[in-house]
């Protein structure tokens, strides 16, 4: 992260909560990038169990990053976790992904991440969800390795945050909300001069993005409810 990036979203603090549930697909791809990131069990069982226990405080998601305080005991750290943005080509083509379809803008502001829709990013060479090497971390705690436990804890409950609002995935990769809804209505509008046709197909993609647009805020209260509520679990 850096200074010149567009402000964090902050999310609510998450409560503390018991393992054992099955999660999404898309949190569990998340889920095993942290795993894959761990340098021992030891470390991801205590990063684990400070996330369960509500030890993360409020998370504040930007482009590229995340940064959070938890709770150890009597201590308390600050921990900055960094996954790579994608750069303006990759960007423009996951926004053309998501716009053709119109299934795919009314899933992701739904709170869901459809396969397909990764699929087809992953063949046209975009990563989305992050594997084990792309997930850095810095902590104030003494720990000699990175991810520390306590960036452990961040990133699970990252995890956690990605479940309920895929967005959470796309924002730490560049593209917030608000970003891919601008995008989305800047490449279904007719260029300067030019008259849009008027075919069914054309009509229905920009009553699509319009009914998206408006979604958005509906979305974003029902993920609101969903966090005051207590996340499902996921492992």
């Amino acid at each position: 992260m850096n200074g010149t990036e567009a402000p964090g979203t902050t999310h609510p603090r998450l409560p503390a909560r018991r393992g054992g549930g099955t999660g999404t697909w898309w949190s569990k791809a998340v889920l095993r990038a942290v795993e894959e990131a761990a340098f021992s069990a030891a470390d991801l069982r205590t990063g684990r169990a400070l996330a369960r226990a509500g030890a993360v405080g409020s998370i504040t998601v930007s482009d590229g990053g995340a940064l959070a305080a938890v709770t150890d005991g009597h201590d308390a750290y600050t921990v900055e976790v960094t996954v790579p943005v994608l750069d303006t080509p990759d960007a423009a083509a996951f926004t053309e992904l998501v716009a053709a379809e119109s299934g795919r803008v009314a899933a992701l502001l739904a709170g869901q991440l459809p396969h397909a829709l990764v699929e087809a990013v992953e063949e046209a060479g975009v990563e989305l969800l992050p594997y084990g090497g792309e997930l850095g971390s810095a902590c104030t705690c003494q720990a000699w390795l990175d991810p520390c436990p306590h960036a452990l804890a961040v990133l699970t409950q990252l995890a956690w945050l990605i479940q309920a609002d895929p967005f959470v995935l796309t924002h730490l990769r560049g593209l917030s909300r608000d970003r891919v809804l601008r995008d989305l209505h800047r490449i279904t509008q007719p260029a300067p001069g030019q008259e849009r046709t008027t075919d069914a197909g054309d009509a229905d993609e920009v009553d699509d993005l319009a009914v998206a647009e408006d979604a958005a805020v509906r979305a974003a209260r029902v993920v609101d409810l969903l966090l005051e509520g207590g996340m499902p679990d996921d492992f």
